[in-house]
C-alpha cells in the first residue's frame, strides 16, 4: 500500500472532535501544573515541610533532574493535544521523512494507553496512603500535608484523561467516513 501524503492544516481534523474532548486536552496542562510547581522546591533542597529525618542532602544533579521532571511533565500533558489536533492525525510538514504522512490510529492510541496506564499506576495509590492502608511520608505539619495533597490531587486525573482522549481519538479514527 502506497504512503499517501495529506495535506490537513495544523489544527483541522479529518472528523470534527468533540468540544469535551478538545476542552479537556486542553485544560490537561494546567491540570499537571500545580504538581510540577509543588515539586520544584525539591530543587533547591527545599522539603515542603516533608519529614524524612534519614534523608540524606541532595546530590548536585538533583536541580537538574527536579526542574527537568516538571518540564517533562508538561510536555507530555501539552503532547496530549496530539490526539485532538490535525498533527495527530497527519504528521506536519517540517518533520524530516516523514512531513505530511498519515499517522496510523494505533500509532498515536497505543503509545497513549500505556502512557495513561503507567499514569494511573504512578498516581493513583496516593488515595490509598492517605487513608493509611499505604504507608505515607510525615509532614511537620497539617498545613504542608494539605498543600501536598492540593497540589497532586489533580495530577491523580492525568492518567484517566489520557485514557479517555486515547479511546476518543481512536473511535473518531477508526470509523469508515
Amino acid at each position: 500500500m502506497p504512503i499517501t501524503r495529506l495535506a490537513l492544516p495544523l489544527g483541522d481534523t479529518e472528523r470534527p472532535v468533540p468540544d469535551w474532548a478538545l476542552r479537556l486536552a486542553k485544560t490537561l496542562p494546567f491540570i499537571v501544573l500545580p504538581h510540577c510547581l509543588w515539586r520544584l522546591p525539591f530543587a533547591v533542597d527545599f522539603r515542603m515541610g516533608m519529614l524524612d529525618p534519614a534523608a540524606p542532602p541532595a546530590p548536585w544533579w538533583i536541580p537538574f533532574y527536579v526542574v527537568g521532571l516538571s518540564v517533562l511533565t508538561e510536555a507530555l500533558a501539552l503532547l496530549t493535544t496530539g490526539l485532538v489536533s490535525g498533527w495527530g492525525e497527519v504528521v506536519p510538514h517540517w518533520v524530516p521523512f516523514l512531513g505530511g504522512r498519515r499517522v496510523a490510529p494505533l500509532a498515536a492510541v497505543i503509545p497513549a494507553a500505556l502512557g495513561g496506564l503507567a499514569l494511573v499506576a504512578m498516581f493513583d495509590l496516593y488515595p490509598l496512603a492517605w487513608i493509611g492502608v499505604l504507608p505515607e511520608v510525615g509532614f511537620s505539619n497539617v498545613w504542608w500535608m494539605l498543600l501536598a495533597r492540593v497540589c497532586i490531587t489533580p495530577a491523580m486525573l492525568w492518567g484517566p484523561i489520557v485514557l479517555v482522549l486515547a479511546l476518543a481519538y481512536y473511535r473518531r479514527r477508526r470509523s469508515p467516513r
